[in-house]
């Protein structure tokens, strides 16, 4: 049973008042690594929902033929219908970054205060700090994607 794209979308919406919740009140109070770890998950489903939106508004428009099941295949689809739209493109890499930070190993430091730090060590190499500040960009970036494929989806883009 597939779902129409308003459905993906209020799921993706679902996701994004989780993750608020977890900036605004969790954080605000526990100031945890868990707390910036669960965000970043919150984020990466919303992503998830607003990519599936897109595949779903791609198929309708008989762009492609079927919306695959499987994640990677979801992200080549996005990378194929969206090419010649440089912001979905900017939006995938920002994904790519949640992924491989949710994946990687991290140390936190200053927990249970304002400057609490996730540090995650990423596959390369490099290392990737996490703060309050940077988490709550993170979902601000979520919240425009959302918007732009909202957009994108009602035609007022195009």
């Amino acid at each position: 049973m597939s779902s129409t794209t308003e459905e993906i979308m209020e799921q993706a919406a679902e996701e994004i008042k989780r993750a608020d919740h977890l900036i605004y009140v969790s954080l605000k109070y526990t100031r945890t690594v868990d707390v910036l770890k669960s965000i970043i998950e919150r984020l990466i489903n919303a992503f998830d929902h607003g990519f599936g939106a897109l595949l779903q508004h791609a198929k309708n428009n008989k762009k492609i033929s079927t919306v695959p099941e499987l994640p990677r295949l979801k992200l080549d689809g996005i990378r194929t219908v969206y090419a010649t739209d440089p912001t979905i493109m900017n939006y995938l890499d920002l994904y790519a970054l949640f992924k491989k930070i949710n994946k990687a190993q991290f140390k936190s430091s200053q927990e249970y205060r304002r400057h609490v730090t996730m540090t995650a060590h990423l596959d390369t190499d490099e290392e990737i700090e996490i703060t309050i500040d940077i988490i709550s960009d993170y979902f601000k970036q979520t919240k425009e994607f959302l918007n732009y494929t909202e957009r994108l989806i009602h035609g007022t883009n195009e």
